[in-house]
């Protein structure tokens, strides 16, 4: 549409020449915009429609770790995947969470996930703070049944090393959610023979890793999650004061 209007302009001030340089113009400026409303949610899930909202790479991407995670143990849980999408909602809105889901089924649940792929894709995105609150959400999904089956636990610790986080960080958001004579000294990343000053120390450094400040940047959802996860280091570290009295 700007072409021609640059033409007919072109033509009033320079006839021929002019309508040919304005219909050059228009059309870069067509182009150019066209460019930025194709590309406005990026990639591989352009926008078709100004009315219709596509999915994000990265939110197809933690939904297709969501979708491992829930298959591991061999059958689909209908209370995890309920979990999955009122987290998705939360996090991006009802029509973009649905949007989210319907592409999944559409593209990417007909093709093999590629778990190296997908972690590095999210790896390269994502501060390492951003990870660890990726495995606490994978370790929620696993737990909204309320047990957490060994096939799950396996699937995090390998989505964990594709990640790149530690193995002490993994037993660490673990521990969360398994209850145990240890759990407490294991979401501090500590020994039982750890003293009491080392046992202050540790829930300080935690309490730096994990404080939801950490993740203002991310939606909703995820600083909710950061919240848990600080609650469990803080209920930990009480615990232990109980145990050790001091």
């Amino acid at each position: 549409m700007i072409r021609w209007i640059g033409a007919i302009v072109g033509f009033m001030y320079g006839r021929f020449f002019g309508a040919v340089v304005g219909f050059f113009l228009g059309s870069v400026l067509d182009n150019l915009l066209g460019s930025r409303r194709g590309s406005s949610f990026g990639g591989m899930f352009q926008q078709q429609q100004s009315q219709r909202v596509s999915p994000a790479d990265f939110e197809l991407n933690l939904l297709s770790l969501a979708s491992l995670v829930i298959k591991a143990d061999g059958k689909v849980n209908e209370t995890e995947l309920n979990y999955v999408r009122q987290y998705f909602v939360q996090a991006y809105g009802r029509e973009r969470a649905n949007a989210t889901f319907r592409t999944f089924n559409e593209v990417i649940k007909k093709r093999e996930i590629n778990l190296a792929r997908i972690c590095t894709y999210l790896r390269q995105r994502m501060r390492y703070e951003s990870r660890l609150q990726v495995l606490h959400f994978l370790f929620s999904i696993a737990n909204a049944d309320g047990h957490v089956s060994d096939p799950e636990v396996r699937k995090i610790r390998e989505i964990t090393g594709f990640l790149q986080v530690n193995a002490r960080d993994f037993e660490s958001i673990k521990a969360m959610f398994f209850k145990n004579p240890d759990s407490a000294y294991k979401i501090l990343e500590i020994e039982r023979t750890a003293t009491d000053s080392e046992v202050k120390a540790a829930y300080r450094k935690m309490v730096k890793k994990y404080h939801p400040d950490k993740l203002q940047h991310m939606d909703e959802a995820y600083r909710n999650g950061a919240e848990e996860k600080f609650r469990k280091v803080q209920e930990a570290y009480e615990q232990l004061q109980k145990e050790r009295r001091f």
